[in-house]
Parts: C-alpha cells; sequence; structure tokens
C-alpha cells in the first residue's frame, strides 16, 4: 500500500484544491472507448486542427541545430518579445517596450499561475467572475489570496456587483482576473466595456489581469478588444495572450504576457527561478507563425464560426433553444428544463450515456457554472450535426 498516494490530500496546497469534477465525465468516455463505443467528445477545449505547415517546418529545421539544444533564456528570445509587440502594434495600434513590457511564458496557465505567486500575497483579494476557468479561481488559493467571485451572467451584471464591492467593502480588490472572450460563458465585451473596468481600477490602485486566450476567435464581424487599447491601461494592466486557439499550438505551449512594465518584471524575477523558458525551436517556430500566419488565424477562427453555427442550429432542431456566442471555442447551454432539477453533472453523464456525446458540466466551474454545460467546438461539422442529431434522439425518448 502507498501511504504517500493515500495521504497527498494532506499535503498544504494540495488540501486546498477540490476534486476534479470533469475526471467523472472523462473516465466514463475513456470506458465507453476502450469498450469500441463511438464517443464524439465535445468537452475539453482541446484544438483538433494542424499548427501551420510553415510553423512546423521552422521547427524541424531550429531543432537540427545543436545551438538550439541548450537552456533558453527564462523571459523568451529577444525576436520572439520584438514579434508580439509589433503584433500588438498591428492588431491594436498598442505601443509595448519588447525588454519591459513583454515575456514569454510556457502556455497562458504559466503566466496566470506563477503572475499570481508573484504579486499576490496572503489574504490578497482577487476578483473575477463566477463560473470561471479553474486555474483563474484556484490558481488564487494556491498563491494563498483570496478569491472573490461575483455572479456573470451577462457583462453588465459583472460590473454592477464590482461597483457595489467598490463601494461596500472593507477590504479593497487587490486584483481583478477577467477574460473576454470568457471561457466558459462565452461572454463578449467592447472596449467601453474594458475602459470602465480600467477607470475603476486605477481609481482603486487595483491590478487587472485580462487573459485573451481568444483573442482572435470573434463570430459575425465581432473583433475582441484588447484592454491594453484603453488609453492608461499600462499602468494597471497586464494582458495573457496565448498561441494555442490562434494558431493551433495547444500542446507547444506558447503564451505571452504583456503590459505593466511592474508586473511584467516581477514575473520575469520569479520564473528566472522556476524555468528556462519554452525549448528554443519553439520559440524561433513562434516568430514565423507570428510573422507569416495571419490568414491561418482568420481561416481558424471560420472554422469554428462554421461548427458554432452547426451546433446552435442542429440543437435548436433537437429542440433545445441556445444563443449563439459572439466568440471563443465553446457554446454555454442551459441545462434543458426537465433535467435541470439533477445538476449539470448528472445530465452530462447522461448525453454521455444515451447520446454518446461528451460535454463539460457546468458546475466543474464553480458554484455559479450549475445548471448549463459547455460545449466545445473541436470537432467537425459533420460529427457536430452527428452529436446534435444523437442528442435530439435522446431528448425526444425521454421526453
Amino acid at each position: 500500500m502507498n501511504l504517500m498516494a493515500e495521504n497527498s490530500e494532506e499535503f498544504y496546497r494540495i488540501q486546498k484544491l477540490p476534486p476534479y469534477v470533469f475526471a467523472v465525465i472523462n473516465e466514463m468516455r475513456a470506458k465507453a472507448r476502450a469498450a469500441q463505443i463511438d464517443v464524439i467528445d465535445l468537452g475539453m477545449g482541446n484544438p483538433d486542427g494542424p499548427t501551420p505547415r510553415v510553423v512546423v517546418n521552422k521547427l524541424i529545421e531550429a531543432a537540427r541545430n545543436p545551438r538550439n539544444h541548450r537552456y533558453s533564456q527564462s523571459r523568451g528570445i529577444p525576436r520572439l518579445r520584438e514579434e508580439i509587440t509589433l503584433r500588438y502594434k498591428n492588431n491594436y495600434g498598442v505601443e509595448l517596450d519588447p525588454d519591459k513590457d513583454a515575456i514569454v511564458t510556457i502556455g497562458a496557465k504559466d503566466a496566470l499561475a506563477h503572475l499570481l505567486f508573484a504579486t499576490i500575497g496572503p489574504g490578497d483579494v482577487v476578483v473575477s467572475p463566477n463560473p470561471a476557468y479553474p486555474i483563474h479561481q484556484y490558481g488564487v488559493l494556491m498563491a494563498e489570496g483570496q478569491a472573490c467571485m461575483l455572479p456573470m451572467p451577462d457583462a453588465a451584471t459583472f460590473l454592477g456587483r464590482l461597483r457595489e464591492l467598490y463601494r461596500t467593502s472593507s477590504k479593497k480588490p487587490k486584483m481583478l482576473l477577467i477574460s473576454f472572450p470568457h471561457n466558459p460563458t462565452t461572454t463578449c465585451v467592447d472596449l467601453d466595456y474594458l475602459r470602465e473596468i480600467v477607470a475603476l481600477a486605477r481609481e482603486h490602485e487595483t491590478m487587472i489581469v485580462h487573459d485573451f486566450a481568444y483573442a482572435d476567435l470573434g463570430f459575425d464581424g465581432y473583433v475582441p478588444p484588447s484592454i491594453l487599447q484603453v488609453p492608461g491601461a499600462g499602468e494597471v494592466a497586464v494582458e495573457i495572450f496565448s498561441m494555442s486557439k490562434s494558431y493551433n499550438m495547444a500542446g507547444w505551449r506558447v503564451g505571452f504576457c504583456l503590459g505593466n512594465a511592474k508586473m511584467i518584471a516581477a514575473l520575469a524575477r520569479i520564473k528566472s527561478y522556476l524555468d528556462y523558458g519554452v525549448f528554443q525551436p519553439i520559440q524561433i517556430a513562434s516568430i514565423i507563425a507570428l510573422r507569416e500566419c495571419q490568414e491561418d488565424t482568420k481561416k481558424i477562427c471560420a472554422i469554428y464560426q462554421k461548427r458554432c453555427d452547426a451546433l446552435v442550429t442542429g440543437l435548436h432542431r433537437a429542440g433545445w433553444p441556445v444563443e449563439k456566442p459572439r466568440g471563443s471555442m465553446f457554446l454555454w447551454a442551459p441545462v434543458p428544463e426537465r433535467y435541470r432539477a439533477g445538476g449539470s453533472l448528472e445530465f452530462a453523464k447522461l448525453l454521455l450515456e444515451k447520446a454518446q456525446v461528451a460535454v463539460s458540466p457546468g458546475i466543474g466551474f464553480g458554484p455559479l457554472g450549475e445548471g448549463y454545460v459547455r460545449f466545445a467546438l473541436v470537432e467537425n461539422e459533420q460529427r457536430i450535426r452527428q452529436a446534435t442529431r444523437a442528442i435530439g434522439q435522446f431528448l425526444k425518448k425521454s421526453s
């Protein structure tokens, strides 16, 4: 018997983390597939498209050079930092110093988790929406901060609750942790909304972290704004950008933290103790992605929009009314009324068992995620239509 494994929950930080709700669905899906059952997996937001060929070719070329096999730089090689700041200038009209205002990270999670460790102390209040991507909640707890989750049934409600918190709380937030387009709710905002967030943060000297993972996934003409477009945002805010969704480079683990120089310096300092950066050939290939693959990014977005249209249309035909998102790679769907009492996890289990479709239960994203499930747009249109037909048959039989 492995006593160490049995008692792992006694470790100080591990005991702060709740059971991983998604593991239930993951285990059911694995068992079904082991039994040769065709499960359509719309659960995890794991991009299924290939990385642009030019990027892969550059990786191969760079990996063959022994000079690239040594330790790299923790904050990222200069040319890559220059390229991401150039992208911000071209796309958003934002001027950034590649040496002071930008750092390369091992994906967005690395940026967020280590930034929290660098800037948050015991008891510091970090405000974010509920529901939320799990690291947004539990990264704060692991950094010994106090997670203050405000309801976000819509963007206006969250902003109203934030204003109320500033008016009434004796302990002002140290940080606002936001993300638009939002995972899981797909909530999208315009630049005026971000202006109001920045104005509040500047007034109360609150840091802002904007997780901009879905920066390039806006539908029907909607273009997600960068918070750094707001004048004065650099005084209080950083933005986290990832190559994962925009360039189909999820497994490559390349992200960036950009903006406020003081926060970037803190992240750079803590990362200098923790890692030697991303494998250099990957960084070199990422330069090519940023420099040459803007058209690929548009094509990737178009694919997600077509999948989203197919999913929304199919669910409507199945008798499940859902609202089409303006962006992200997800659909946030209310659990049909007759299944709501059982909870989102039980409904997700039913969909997997009866329709062979895997989705993420809303409860896994926080208490206010209950009553919803999240679909990820990670199967092709044909498979999505197959999924909605199966869901329609299940809903019809159970009505």
